[in-house]
């Protein structure tokens, strides 16, 4: 069965800024009574954390359905530091990868003939993520021309995004529009949004 969680990840703050953001939203929604300041273990399998906040008692307010009476979600992760994030179920690649300079697309998986990622043409993104998340500052060659670009600057699609804080929403009945809307404002930056399951 698994657990499924809906992350949303700010994809502009600065790793020098996001741990203040974090405890901002956190603070927030505390305010709201979506969470508690209380934290778990259980039900939490996010990338850089192994505990989350515990539901609040109005966290009906941020989905689209709370029908269910014997629904209870699980806690909500919040993830700082330089990180990539990925969609789904066991994936580590993006699909694609396209030139911010030329918009060329680099394919990695090639669907349908494939439903793994090509290594090789892999390896350069990798390579410049890694160094990003240790440095803040990796760069892939250009295909069509060897020039470096930032991997930042690269558009993976919204399947893979890089950030520096996240937010993993363990088992809660799909987030609402609403929700989405007030989350980003209160962010005040881009976000991308994920659904997964581990």
């Amino acid at each position: 069965m698994g657990s499924h969680f809906q992350r949303i990840v700010d994809v502009e703050v600065t790793e020098a800024d996001a741990r203040a953001l974090a405890e901002r939203m956190v603070g927030w929604m505390v305010t709201e009574g979506l969470i508690t300041r209380e934290r778990m273990r259980y039900g939490v399998y996010s990338p850089g954390t192994d505990t989350g906040y515990v539901p609040g008692p109005n966290w009906r307010r941020a989905v689209a359905d709370s029908s269910d009476p014997g629904w209870l979600p699980g806690p909500v992760a919040v993830m700082t530091g330089r990180h990539y994030y990925v969609e789904g179920q066991g994936a580590d690649e993006a699909d694609a990868a396209i030139c911010p300079a030329c918009a060329a697309r680099t394919v990695v998986i090639d669907y349908p003939q494939r439903f793994e990622a090509d290594q090789e043409i892999w390896r350069p993104f990798r390579d410049g993520v890694a160094v990003w998340k240790d440095t803040g500052s990796g760069s892939v060659a250009r295909p069509a021309c060897g020039t470096a670009v930032p991997v930042t600057d690269w558009d993976f699609g919204s399947g893979f995004v890089l950030g520096a804080l996240a937010f993993d929403f363990w088992g809660w009945p799909p987030l609402n529009t609403g929700f989405h809307a007030e989350f980003r404002g209160q962010l005040g930056h881009r976000a991308e949004d994920h659904t997964g399951k581990f």
